[in-house]
């Protein structure tokens, strides 16, 4: 199984941004922490960042008949990307969205998410775990195992 992380916005600034929400932790840190689990599940992972909406689309887009699914923390993007959503949609990859902090105890304006329509599950307010949760569900999508 091979899976596709993406993450959007800001997320390079990890450890500088805002460290009481989002940790004290570095981008490369997190990358680490998902390879790890990845080679822990059995999993070939492939990591993406941009600040780039475009480039995240081209990334997606990419994405088609190379992977089983896809992780995206589309940060800032989670609420403002429909071009996001149209590209999950139209790769039709099952897909994940992981969030860092709980969005849903966060600003009004965060409660929307367009990334959502097109994913099978949300982890958000677990931090790097997020992303070993969300590798997780998608290998048991994939092998035909309910986790709910």
């Amino acid at each position: 199984m091979k899976i596709l992380f993406l993450n959007g916005p800001n997320l390079n600034m990890l450890g500088i941004r805002e460290p009481d929400i989002y940790g004290k932790q570095t981008y490369a840190d997190l990358e680490r922490y998902v390879r790890d689990s990845c080679g822990e599940l059995g999993i070939a992972c492939e990591i993406f960042q941009s600040n780039h909406e475009g480039e995240l689309v081209d990334a997606i887009q990419r994405a088609y008949q190379r992977v089983d699914g896809i992780v995206i923390n589309p940060a800032a993007y989670t609420h403002t990307s429909v071009a996001l959503l149209d590209a999950l949609k139209a790769v039709g990859l099952p897909a994940v969205e992981v969030h860092l902090s709980d969005v849903s105890k966060r600003e009004d304006f965060r409660q929307v998410s367009y990334v959502r329509l097109a994913c099978c599950k949300t982890f958000a307010g677990y931090g790097f775990e997020g992303y070993r949760l969300a590798a997780e569900h998608l290998q048991s999508l994939a092998n035909g195992i309910s986790k709910e």
